[in-house]
């Protein structure tokens, strides 16, 4: 009775094990967490690493990295005192989900208070001065007419 489920974890222990063991070719995502929720791939360049988390771009990676002077070295070779101090810097900026809470209450107190562009977000058209007479279809999407409807107009 009892040896079952002794078996059955230990059989479920040995294959997690073995899974973790294994490596898939071509198949391989393994992330180094630099801060709560942020994980940046191990087999880059920290420069391009750094890019992976939401609101840091090209500039700010090599400014970040000039602050640590610290060579654009893969992002698995860090040692873990390299991490904590990539850690610290990383805290003086707006990243990740907090970046993504502020623009959204920002987009929010636009609506909210009807300005220009809150009200070009409510409509889901370009706010930044873009022309929306013949681009904008990412914005305003594809308006599809329908041949039926169109036949029917030219008559």
């Amino acid at each position: 009775m009892f040896g079952l489920r002794g078996t059955v974890a230990i059989a479920s222990d040995a294959s997690r094990r073995l899974l973790q063991s294994v490596s898939f070719h071509g198949v391989g995502a393994r992330c180094l967490n630099i801060r709560a929720g942020m994980e940046i791939p191990d087999n880059k360049p920290l420069k391009f690493a750094l890019q992976y988390v939401h609101g840091i771009g090209r500039a700010r990676a090599a400014q970040i990295l000039s602050e640590l002077n610290m060579s654009n070295k893969l992002a698995m070779d860090l040692t873990r005192r390299e991490v904590v101090a990539l850690d610290d810097v990383l805290s003086k900026y707006v990243i990740g989900r907090d970046l993504a809470g502020l623009v959204d209450r920002d987009i929010k107190r636009m609506k909210d208070i009807q300005c220009y562009r809150g009200i070009r977000h409510v409509d889901n058209l370009p706010c930044r001065g873009q022309r929306t007479s013949t681009n904008a279809r990412t914005r305003k999407g594809s308006q599809r007419v329908d041949v039926a409807a169109s036949k029917k107009l030219k008559k």
